[in-house]
C-alpha cells in the first residue's frame, strides 16, 4: 500500500489500547508508522516507582513494527498548565516531516482531560491546509472511553484485527504497570473480549473501531 500513518496518543499504552491491531496491520502490509507520545505517564501514578516508561514504549514499537516513537515527555495529567500552542507546535513539526496519509488520534471527549487536550491539539495540527493528510480517525481508549458521561462514542469504522490480536495483546504486555486483572478493561481478557465484541457488531471476529473525524477523497 506505502502509505505513512501517525498515531497521536496522550499517554503510553495509549497507542495501542486504541489502534495497537491496526497498527500492527499497517506495518506487515508495508506501509510506514510513526506514533506520538504526549505524556511521560509515570509521575502521577508511579513516582518512585522505578516505572520506564520509555523502555515499554521501545518494546511495544518493536512488536506492533512502529517505525519510530516520539516521545514529548510532557507532565502526564497536568497537560491543562500548559499552552496549548506548546502542545500543537510539536506535533506539527512532526506531521509536516512525516507527511502522513493517514492519522489516528486520541478520542476527546471521554474522562481524561489530557485525552481532550491532545485530541484538540492534534485535530489543530492535522487541519486540512496539510493537503497529504486523507484519513483522520480518533480511536477508542479502553478504561477511559467507556466511563464518560454521556457516552458519545459511535463508530462508523471497523478494522479487521483477527490476524493481529495477538500482536496487540503482546504489545500490552509491554507495560507492565498497566496491565491489570481480569475483569478491569485493561486486563489482557478484556482487551480480547472488546476485540471481539467491536468485530461482532460487523461479522467479523475481532476489530477496532474508529470515530472518523474527516476523510478526504481527492
Amino acid at each position: 500500500m506505502d502509505k505513512k500513518v501517525l498515531v497521536i496518543a496522550a499517554h503510553p499504552d495509549d497507542e495501542l489500547l486504541g489502534c495497537g491491531g491496526t497498527v500492527a496491520r499497517h506495518a506487515a502490509e508495508g506501509n510506514r508508522v510513526q506514533s506520538i507520545i504526549v505524556c511521560e505517564g509515570e509521575s502521577i501514578r508511579f513516582k518512585g516507582k522505578n516505572v520506564n516508561q520509555l523502555l515499554a514504549i521501545e518494546k511495544a514499537r518493536k512488536v506492533l513494527g512502529v517505525e519510530k516513537v516520539h516521545t514529548f515527555q510532557m507532565p502526564d495529567q497536568r497537560l491543562d498548565t500548559i499552552s496549548l500552542v506548546d502542545i500543537i507546535t510539536p506535533i506539527e513539526k512532526i506531521v509536516r516531516e512525516f507527511k502522513p496519509e493517514i492519522i489516528f488520534c486520541q478520542y476527546g471527549d471521554d474522562i481524561n482531560r489530557d485525552h481532550k487536550i491532545v485530541s484538540e491539539a492534534a485535530q489543530i495540527a492535522v487541519r486540512p491546509v496539510e493537503h497529504f493528510i486523507e484519513e483522520i480517525y480518533a480511536f477508542y481508549t479502553v478504561g477511559n472511553t467507556e466511563w464518560a458521561y454521556p457516552m458519545t462514542f459511535v463508530a462508523d469504522t471497523w478494522v479487521n484485527i483477527e490476524n493481529y490480536l495477538e500482536l496487540k495483546k503482546e504489545a500490552f504486555m509491554c507495560y507492565t504497570s498497566e496491565v491489570r486483572e481480569y475483569p478491569h478493561p485493561r486486563s489482557v481478557q478484556s482487551l480480547t473480549n472488546l476485540a471481539h465484541y467491536m468485530g461482532n457488531e460487523c461479522c467479523l471476529d475481532s476489530a477496532e473501531a474508529f470515530k472518523t473525524i474527516r476523510r478526504i477523497i481527492r
